[in-house]
């Protein structure tokens, strides 16, 4: 299944001047909490003259930017070590090793350790290790201080699912689970720097315990989080597969206020012959009595999800289906990706469509997304509402969102400290553009952070 997206961020602990460690931020919100970890371990090993660059490998258009980002890396900063990580650099480490701008190639097993940052900083290069080899989820690194809205917190990694469009368990391994007493004592520590939303991520979450002894559910997890860091107000899944859930789970996110009101699913298709060609575990029919069942139990709850448009032999009927799933599970938030052929994945040996096809379908799917989205911020004018506050924009608007996720977009005005991510506040919304909701703000403000 294709992970969590984000869009392409930079974490630092440094400006880009070439004289400290800087890590770029590629893909997927895994990669976003290995980042920080890796900042911190970088930096606990003396290195400095750095710039990391942790990799994506989902689509041939993030290993694309990954290529780039390490051209641009090393243009800003000539002098400066370029180490590359991540999946792109697990998936094809001599093509990364060959580029004339790279110094160091570090695997995915290693990118977590201390001893890997060791090495580099005494100039020895670490080999990339077989990554199907690993049978444990990644040590966690020393915990950094959360200087965001949210924090990310690694359940698990690695997938056991073998869909034939992608390439991500090449550069992640099989599914290994975090222990529960390790994810828990991580959000307590996160928690007590007054951090008020937790994001359980990993590659493949729903999938979280088999490998562990007793085989705890994701339910269990979820449930010993929300009994032992009672100071936390919001706990939120990364992406999921209805297809996993597990009942104690599904009772837990209709039926607990704490739980974030958002689920983005890993759909991927509404058509069911271009599902089972996927290798997915579930049918549209699924899917939509899934969503159903949810709303029904809880109707706050809304719904994102991926959905790849131009799968190989996608009729316009199966397409179709797709474009219908839109309105039947009720999506809001769309993450729409283009199909793009990997080497190595079954997919890629099935018959390709033009890719003015895929374009075409793409631009389709987002415009049904479009207007999903404009129906769900309309239905917010006029209502007072909390939010988080998570930045402010180069204009001087504070930039928020609600529990569902949701973005807000407010003039921060006098208040310079709304600016800053970690805290809640009331708002009224005045509007929308489309994309976002706009406010005014209320007096009542709690800062998040200690």
């Amino acid at each position: 299944m294709y992970p969590d997206m984000t869009d392409n961020t930079a974490a630092s602990n440094a400006p880009a001047t070439g004289r400290k460690t800087e890590v770029v931020t590629l893909g997927c919100r895994l990669n976003a909490y290995e980042s920080e970890k890796m900042s911190e371990l970088a930096s606990a090993s003396g290195l400095s003259d750095t710039i990391i660059i942790n990799t994506c490998a989902v689509t041939n258009e993030a290993v694309r930017q990954a290529r780039q980002a390490v051209r641009k890396a090393r243009k800003r900063a000539p002098e400066a070590r370029i180490v590359v990580t991540g999946c792109a650099a697990q998936i094809d480490p001599e093509g990364f090793s060959s580029l004339p701008e790279v110094d160091v190639v570090i695997g995915n097993a290693d990118k977590l350790t201390a001893k890997a940052w060791q090495s580099v900083s005494g100039g020895s290069v670490p080999a990339v290790s077989d990554i199907m080899e690993e049978t444990k989820a990644p040590t966690a690194a020393p915990l950094p201080k959360v200087e965001r809205a949210r924090a990310y917190v690694q359940i698990q990694n690695g997938c056991d699912h073998r869909c034939t469009f992608c390439i991500i368990p090449f550069g992640r391994g099989n599914s290994r689970s975090v222990p529960i007493a390790d994810v828990v004592e991580e959000c307590r520590a996160i928690a007590a720097q007054g951090v008020k939303e937790i994001v359980l991520t990993g590659v493949d979450v729903t999938s979280y315990g088999p490998d562990l002894p007793g085989n705890p559910t994701l339910g269990m997890l979820v449930s010993r989080i929300l009994k032992n860091v009672p100071d936390l107000p919001r706990l939120r899944l990364s992406s999921i597969d209805g297809a996993e859930i597990d009942e104690h789970l599904f009772e837990l996110m209709v039926s607990e206020s704490r739980i974030a009101p958002y689920l983005h699913l890993s759909l991927q298709a509404g058509d069911n012959m271009i599902l089972k060609r996927m290798k997915r575990r579930h049918t549209r029919e699924q899917a939509i009595e899934f969503c159903a069942r949810i709303k029904a139990r809880r109707p706050e709850v809304t719904f994102g999800a991926d959905i790849i448009a131009g799968f190989p032999t996608e009729t316009d009927e199966m397409f179709a289906n797709s474009l219908k799933l839109v309105e039947e599970c009720g999506l809001t938030f769309l993450h729409v990706f283009p199909y793009s052929a990997r080497k190595g994945t079954p997919a890629a040996r099935m018959p390709q469509l033009d890719g003015t096809i895929i374009k075409d379908r793409a631009a389709l799917l987002r415009a049904a997304g479009d207007a999903a989205l404009e129906r769900h911020l309309a239905g917010f004018v006029d209502k007072t509402v909390s939010v988080l506050t998570e930045k402010a924009g180069k204009d001087g608007t504070g930039h928020a969102r609600l529990a569902d996720f949701t973005e807000v977009r407010f003039d921060a005005g006098d208040n310079g400290h709304l600016r800053e991510p970690g805290h809640i506040t009331n708002v009224t919304i005045t509007g929308h553009d489309g994309r976002a909701l706009i406010a005014t703000l209320h007096e009542t403000t709690e800062r998040t952070k200690g």
